[in-house]
């Protein structure tokens, strides 16, 4: 089968075997933000090509959003891939075969509601990578994601916009102006961020502690290079510290992600006595075609 992982900035495609083992693999800047006119099947069939067979095609992230091709609606937790496949939303295409979209997932509780649209394939996938029904999941990002799963079910999760806020603190304010102007000679600086990261344990809150950032800058207690690396330290290990504090102790925890950033959250949850299993991305493409094979699409 044909799994896509189909966001707001990229699409990546991988042809599957049925027993989840990637064949092959595409991608291209071809995000749902880029697609003009929604000409969603244009795009599709030009970053496909001769991809476009009887493969079964199920596309996972953005593209199911209400900026996407087809809005598939958010499945409430508890969630896992039988849920997810009974509400998979199918749309025709011009050739004549199909294309299955994968729906989101909804938390909430008394004060707020939170949703995931595409994390909810890489958790399936990380599920069935590690042999795993309960576990911690954090899939670090953007928007990082923390989950509980139970008997391979979501059963809830929790957002936090650190890549975000890193983003925009790093080249919109303050502290920024410290540092190299170009963020390509930052320094990945291990003390530097284990630094942030134990900071952020200290009494005083992230938003007294972020203007240390700037002070560290000034008196020269850290090199200009570095002072991302703290960043990046103080605000994970502020995510990482509220997280843990309503988390679960009695679960594995399993990290999904860009490896790098994956080894960032593995180093702060060491300094914490948390051991973590990580796991790459793409076993998003496994989560799909779990779902596809639920739902009776691919072959299990």
């Amino acid at each position: 089968m044909i799994a896509l992982d189909w966001g707001l900035s990229s699409f990546r495609a991988f042809r599957l075997d049925a027993a989840g083992a990637i064949l092959a693999q595409r991608s291209a800047p071809a995000g749902v933000l880029t697609v003009a006119d929604n000409a969603f099947e244009s795009v599709l069939a030009a970053q496909l090509g001769d991809w476009l067979d009887d493969a079964p095609l199920v596309a996972a992230g953005m593209i199911g959003s209400r900026q996407g091709w087809v809005e598939a609606p958010y499945v409430d937790c508890p969630a896992g891939r039988a849920e997810l496949a009974a509400q998979l939303r199918r749309q025709p295409l011009a050739h004549g075969g199909a294309i299955w979209f994968v729906p989101g997932a909804r938390w909430s509780d008394d004060r707020a509601i939170d949703v995931m649209r595409g994390e909810e394939t890489q958790i399936v996938g990380a599920l069935a990578a590690s042999g795993l029904a309960d576990a911690l999941l954090c899939l670090p990002g953007t928007h990082s994601k923390w989950a509980i799963a139970r008997g391979g079910r979501i059963v809830g999760f929790r957002t936090h916009m650190t890549g975000e806020l890193f983003g925009l603190l790093r080249r919109h304010s303050i502290l920024g102006r410290l540092m190299p102007p170009d963020p390509a000679d930052d320094r990945d600086d291990a003390a530097a961020f284990q630094d942030g990261a134990e900071r952020a344990r200290t009494p005083g809150g992230l938003l007294h502690h972020l203007f240390s950032v700037r002070t560290a800058g000034l008196f020269d207690r850290l090199a200009a290079p570095a002072l991302a690396a703290y960043l990046s330290g103080l605000v994970i290990g502020d995510e990482i510290e509220n997280a843990l504090a309503t988390a679960p102790r009695d679960l594995p925890v399993l990290l999904v992600g860009a490896p790098a950033l994956c080894a960032r959250y593995a180093r702060v949850l060491a300094q914490r006595g948390i051991a973590a299993t990580s796991l790459d991305e793409t076993v998003g493409a496994r989560g799909i075609q779990a779902i596809a094979q639920a739902a009776g699409l691919a072959p299990g």
